[in-house]
């Protein structure tokens, strides 16, 4: 069972940034693509951003274009999200989330759940 753990959240101020990380337990998920995932408080579970196993393929939801980036060390099994401009928008609490070929942007067909960070952005 590949375990998946995030760090990196916390609160900030609109325009910010923070770099969430998300370390899995085995390097069988570097044949994995891997996402990101927020919930906000009486939301719906939203994609944020996708990366293939290679980390040469990438996809982002509408609203984190241009401001986040999702990348990827496999010699570390982490999985990065590097948010800038950050708006009060963007609280919620976020999920890293694994699932075998091809990218998703659909929650559901993830197979692995990491327990969740939270970010906090005040304006």
């Amino acid at each position: 069972q590949v375990q998946l753990v995030e760090s990196g959240g916390g609160m900030v101020q609109a325009g910010g940034s923070l770099r969430l990380s998300c370390t899995a337990s085995e390097r069988t998920v570097n044949s994995h693509t891997m996402g990101w995932f927020r919930q906000a408080p009486g939301k719906e579970r939203e994609f944020v951003a996708a990366i293939s196993w290679t980390g040469g393929s990438t996809v982002y939801g509408d609203s984190v274009k241009g401001r986040f980036t999702i990348s990827r060390d496999i010699a570390k099994i982490t999985v990065y999200l590097q948010m800038s401009s950050l708006k009060p928008e963007d609280t919620a609490v976020y999920y890293c989330a694994a699932k075998f070929l091809p990218k998703s942007t659909v929650a559901s067909e993830y197979d692995y759940w990491g327990q969740g960070t939270q970010v906090t952005v005040s304006s």
